[in-house]
C-alpha cells in the first residue's frame, strides 16, 4: 500500500457548535461544505481536513484519521488481503473512502483524492 500522508483528523464531542466555533475563529480555519458529510468541517492549508461532528457521528469512535493513499481500490485489496474489513466506499465528489478498524481497536479511513487542493487534477505520484 502506498501510504501518501495523512489527510483527515475528526473529533466526535456533545460540544459539537462551541468546538466548530473555536476551530473557525480562534485556530483560523476555513471552513469547507461537502454534500453528505454530517460534521462541520474545515481545510487547512496544506489541504487536508478537520471534521468536528456530533456524539455518534463518526461511529464508535471519538477520532478518527484519514490516510491519504495513490489508489483506494488497491488499499483496499491489501487490507482485506490482511484480514481487515472496511465498509463500501463513500464518494463525495472530492474523495472516495472507506473506513476500517485497526488493532488498537481505533476508527481510520483510507482517502483516496480526486482533485488536489484548489481543484487541480493531482499529478503524478
Amino acid at each position: 500500500m502506498r501510504v501518501l500522508g495523512i489527510c483527515f483528523a475528526g473529533t466526535s464531542t456533545a460540544q459539537r457548535g462551541p468546538m466548530a466555533a473555536f476551530v473557525g475563529s480562534v485556530l483560523g480555519l476555513e471552513a469547507r461544505e461537502l454534500d453528505g458529510v454530517e460534521a462541520d468541517l474545515f481545510e487547512l492549508r496544506d489541504g487536508s481536513t478537520f471534521a468536528v461532528a456530533s456524539p455518534q457521528g463518526m461511529g464508535d469512535s471519538e477520532r478518527s484519521l484519514g490516510f491519504l493513499v495513490a489508489d483506494l481500490d488497491e488499499a483496499v485489496a491489501e487490507l482485506a488481503a490482511a484480514g481487515v474489513t472496511t465498509d463500501e466506499p463513500h464518494d463525495n465528489g472530492v474523495e472516495r473512502y472507506v473506513h476500517f478498524t485497526a488493532p488498537d481497536g481505533h476508527l481510520y479511513e483510507l482517502v483516496e483524492r480526486r482533485t488536489a487542493p484548489g481543484g487541480r487534477t493531482p499529478g503524478p505520484r
